[in-house]
């Protein structure tokens, strides 16, 4: 059989990263989550541009949301685009990745890193109705089929009861899913819209400077920190003010009386040896994003955090 000069410098390139895991160096990972908006083809877009915003990013893993577009589900054809492999259910809990995913799990993946090390990776698109912000500022979106059902609140204990109803099963099924899993210290990443503000954002100081109307606890966000997950947007940018984060939405003014912008996109992780180290917005200009795309195919910005796995993370290591 001949072998080809590439063959053979890529063979170089796959024992040097190898060489280099084995003497203790820190494995990288760039980890993203993005709603691509009903598939990726709206807005007149094609899919390609779908696929720049993931290119740009420089992600290694990417949970996606809202997959379908008006002609189907577009998971392969994404991943066509990208030469990428994807998750066995092409319609929930969707992860991108050019790595080799060896299982499939409800709601995601785990996958084989070209180190050896080996991670789990979920992603997550939880109901958007009824949206706890809408409730509190008195909002009816046009958008939404059950606008009418909408009944609006206006304390801290009401918005949490209700955001419980709307989303509390599927994470405690997310997190009974995760409880399962056969190592306990694995590095664990959990992406998504999650459609509910962050306890980190809605705080005292938040409302006091009218970003938002009140402190809330959002339930959802303080069930993934009991859990031991943390926010990876929040532990590099710990000012919420200073740093909004803001990924809904690319489509409406700040001051659109019609919506609440906010942050609603997340990048959780949990794990030893796992540490982030920076993390980033995907959107449609420099005012709101770290890396731009245009023209930018969402209503949802991305988010992209970069992550360090030292050896000891490892759940088999390179023979």
């Amino acid at each position: 059989m001949k072998v080809s000069k590439l063959a053979i410098f890529l063979t170089f390139i796959q024992v040097f990263a190898c060489s280099a895991y084995a003497q203790g160096k820190q494995a990288k990972l760039r980890v993203m989550s993005y709603n691509i908006y009903r598939g990726g083809e709206m807005f007149g877009r094609e899919l390609s541009q779908t696929a720049k915003v993931i290119q740009e990013a420089e992600a290694d893993i990417v949970g996606i949301q809202e997959p379908r577009s008006p002609k189907g589900f577009t998971t392969q054809k994404l991943a066509k685009l990208l030469d990428w492999n994807h998750s066995s259910n092409i319609r929930k809990g969707i992860i991108l990745t050019p790595y080799e995913i060896i299982e499939n799990l409800d709601g995601g993946v785990k996958i084989k890193l070209p180190t050896g090390q080996e991670v789990y990776a979920f992603s997550l698109h939880l109901p958007s109705h009824p949206y706890q912000p809408y409730q509190l500022l008195g909002i009816r979106p046009k958008w939404h089929k059950n606008t009418n059902n909408i009944e609006f609140i206006k304390t801290e204990a009401e918005a949490i009861e209700w955001a419980k109803k709307a989303r509390g099963a599927e994470i405690k099924k997310l997190l009974k899913v995760i409880s399962s899993l056969p190592d306990k210290e694995a590095p664990v990443f959990v992406v998504g819209d999650f459609n509910e503000p962050s306890h980190l954002d809605w705080t005292e100081a938040a409302a006091k400077a009218g970003r938002h109307p009140i402190k809330v606890a959002y339930p959802n966000s303080v069930a993934m920190v009991k859990a031991g997950f943390s926010d990876s947007y929040r532990v590099i940018y710990p000012d919420e003010m200073k740093n909004p984060g803001l990924t809904w939405s690319p489509k409406y003014k700040a001051d659109d009386p019609t919506t609440h912008l906010d942050r609603i996109d997340f990048v959780y992780f949990k794990g030893k040896g796992l540490k982030v180290t920076d993390a980033k917005i995907i959107g449609e200009n420099s005012e709101n994003a770290d890396i731009v795309v245009t023209p930018y195919p969402s209503d949802h910005r991305a988010v992209v955090a970069t992550f360090t796995l030292d050896k000891a993370s490892a759940l088999k290591e390179v023979k």
